[in-house]
């Protein structure tokens, strides 16, 4: 299993398209930014067949120190999640 990041995603965008590298950088980098201020706003973003993108309240609750085992309080929290699309499900099965 190899790991795909930002960089390997670019050049494959930019095999598939025959774009430039530099133009698939900021569309990318763009692509991020706007999901990422999205989620900041609480805004759920869809990309249809793709998957979902939304924000998650996460509840304060107990948890337990690894290494010296003393119970703490871990704060209320709101979280990114995503739920995959059905065409994303398909193609991974």
């Amino acid at each position: 299993m190899q790991n795909v990041n930002k960089d390997t995603l670019v050049h494959m965008v930019v095999d598939k398209t025959e774009l430039a590298k530099k133009d698939v950088e900021a569309v990318l980098g763009c692509v991020i930014d706007c999901v990422t201020a999205e989620l900041g706003k609480g805004n759920k973003v869809t990309l249809t067949g793709f998957g979902t993108f939304k924000v998650s309240n996460r509840a304060a609750r107990e948890g337990i120190n690894p290494q010296t085992k003393a119970k703490i309080m871990i704060p209320a929290m709101t979280v990114p999640k995503f739920t995959a699309g059905k065409t994303l499900k398909e193609a991974v099965r």
